[in-house]
């Protein structure tokens, strides 16, 4: 699964935060076309856990760097690409089902010789590792979800803030056929390294890692297309859960606490628990001072949750009794 390019921003940048380094790995798809990720931490060997970041929409692997560095002391971690964004190649089609279907083909490459595989997800990416878990129960052995998108959220957003977010992803993708996303994607990739490192050395290099991420239209066309098709998959998303046998795993769901009109943190809240209450093993933490990105805000909350998964999964760990499902406290 190796592949290596010479010079890469993101392995580059982030291998100034994670201890050893990172390095680029890629998957072969349909019509050659390659997933690709940046992994680290420790060595990989059979029986022991992989744990798999997956970013939300229109997002990739460089956003979970505020929890790699920790993380990657632990335990090896996988920080993923999906088709047409970072350096994953294009997709032919955009649906649901084929994000399902990319993020199960890098489960079974990492769980093929029987080691339990972990998957933590924010927003987009929580409801992708869901159901990725129900596709592959016997591969995916804990999931974290971090203030994941839930399929009947989109009916509780107030038109206002449908309209303002259309607005938004269209204008991304007018500002990069004019040649203006560029000092937006700078802008956002310094933010990162401030927020990282107070190196003016590597703040620099995450810069060049965040705009080598957007490079092209399809790239940051992506980003609109990945919210247009969370905004349409509901009924798509509540017949896989319907149908799917829920599998008895360690889970996690964190939910955030502001950046939200009050109403709708309710029930972001509300689809939270009921999610955790969906999964014999599930647990609901309300993260206090956090806002939608709770890695970046709270990443000692995230590492938390994915420390009480891993520790579950332990090989000489009893199974735990099921438990009375949503435990919501604060953290």
């Amino acid at each position: 699964m190796g592949d290596e390019p010479r010079n890469d921003p993101v392995v580059i940048a982030l291998s100034n935060l994670v201890a050893g380094g990172v390095t680029r790995g890629g998957l072969a798809r349909d019509h050659g076309r390659q997933l690709r990720w940046i992994e680290g931490g420790m060595v990989r060997s059979p029986g022991k856990p992989t744990v798999i970041l997956v970013a939300g929409a229109g997002e990739m692997g460089l956003d979970w760097a505020p929890i790699l560095p920790a993380l990657a002391e632990k335990v090896h971690v996988v920080a993923y690409d999906r088709a047409g964004l970072g350096a994953s190649d294009r997709a032919t089609r955009l649906t649901l089902d084929a994000q399902v279907d990319d993020l199960v083909a890098l489960v079974d490459a990492f769980g093929a010789d029987g080691s339990p595989v972990v998957l933590v997800g924010h927003s987009w990416g929580g409801l992708l590792v869901q159901l990725a878990a129900f596709a592959r129960p016997d591969r995916v052995a804990g999931l974290v979800l971090v203030d994941p998108f839930h399929e009947e959220t989109t009916a509780k957003v107030p038109w206002t803030l449908r309209a303002m977010s259309s607005v938004l992803l269209n204008l991304i993708v007018v500002l990069q056929a004019v040649g203006l996303f560029r000092s937006i994607a700078r802008r956002k990739g310094r933010e990162y390294g401030r927020r990282l490192t107070d190196d003016p050395r590597i703040q620099a290099m995450f810069i060049d890692a965040y705009e080598a991420c957007y490079p092209t239209m399809g790239q940051v066309a992506m980003i609109r297309a990945e919210g247009r098709l969370a905004d349409s998959c509901t009924e798509q998303a509540k017949a896989a859960r319907a149908a799917a046998t829920i599998p008895d795993i360690p889970m996690r769901v964190l939910t955030a606490t502001r950046g939200l009109p009050p109403a709708l943190l309710t029930h972001t809240r509300e689809f939270g628990a009921q999610t955790a209450a969906g999964f014999p093993r599930g647990e609901h933490t309300v993260v206090p001072d956090s806002s939608h990105y709770i890695h970046w805000d709270q990443p000692d909350a995230v590492m938390t949750a994915i420390d009480s998964v891993l520790e579950d999964i332990a090989p000489d760990k009893n199974v735990p009794d099921k438990k009375a499902p949503d435990t919501e406290r604060p953290q």
